[in-house]
């Protein structure tokens, strides 16, 4: 951690996610991220949403605002009637507003605001994505302490989780491209506890299976989403909400969830 001479900022942890921060600044806030973990899953949190926002809006983002959305309004803009027939020309100013308004955002509450106003809202958040992929990034790479409980406890593991999600968890195995899984940990989201399973495969490639419990009781297909290197298989089933994230090609993704699916419902 940093000295508390010179404690790291919250707005110098922006600039390094932004590539502003200045140069002798680096190695204090690499440092603190190192030796803060939460801090560190929430910063790529942050990165995996301006990746998948820039994926879905693209060159939108740049566009100005239409005169209409553009301060100072009028008493006739207020006073204005909202048109009847929302074709494509709405959803285009919507979206470039929303976008924008997300970007602000920083946080999962802008994506929340994603699937609010119509753009290819989809039954799981780009939230939840974010989270699943920034915790793979985080943790998939820890050498000593990959996981909090390993696969010799896995009663243990599964009780403790169970208790914490209010849910009958299970620690599904996989076998599919040679991965078995090494363990687990509990973690926390903007939605509350979340358990999180590692699978490793004989050359010490790593993916993870992210679950957290969903109001939605209903089943979904699975659906890809991709940020950088990190491919993510996710659906919901039986009031869960599952990603499986890891930087292997998507066929072994899906057979990896294809068997995470069949054991969860065996």
């Amino acid at each position: 951690m940093s000295g508390t001479s010179n404690p790291v900022t919250e707005a110098e942890l922006h600039a390094w996610l932004d590539g502003e921060l200045p140069e002798e600044r680096l190695a204090d806030v690499e440092r603190h991220l190192a030796d803060n973990p939460e801090i560190a899953q929430r910063f790529e949190r942050y990165r995996a949403q301006r990746s998948l926002l820039g994926q879905s809006f693209g060159p939108l983002i740049d566009q100005p605002l239409p005169d209409r959305l553009t301060p100072p309004f009028t008493a006739r803009d207020h006073a204005a009637p909202v048109p009847q027939r929302r074709g494509r020309g709405f959803w285009w100013g919507t979206a470039i507003a929303a976008s924008l308004l997300m970007f602000v955002a920083g946080g999962a509450g802008g994506w929340l605001l994603r699937d609010r106003v119509g753009w290819r809202a989809e039954p799981l958040t780009a939230a939840f994505i974010a989270d699943a992929v920034a915790a793979h990034r985080v943790f998939s790479v820890e050498v000593r302490h990959p996981v909090e409980i390993g696969v010799d406890e896995e009663a243990h593991l599964v009780n403790w989780l169970s208790k914490r999600l209010g849910k009958n968890m299970r620690c599904p195995k996989v076998t599919r491209g040679g991965y078995q899984l090494i363990g687990g940990r509990l973690l926390a989201d903007s939605a509350g506890p979340v358990a999180m399973y590692m699978y490793e495969d004989a050359a010490g490639r790593r993916i993870t299976l992210y679950i957290r419990p969903s109001p939605n009781t209903s089943g979904s297909a699975f659906r890809f989403a991709q940020d950088g290197g990190v491919r993510a298989l996710y659906w919901q089933d039986n009031g869960l909400a599952l990603a499986v994230a890891g930087e292997a090609d998507r066929d072994t993704l899906s057979g990896v969830a294809e068997e995470v699916y069949g054991a969860l419902n065996s």
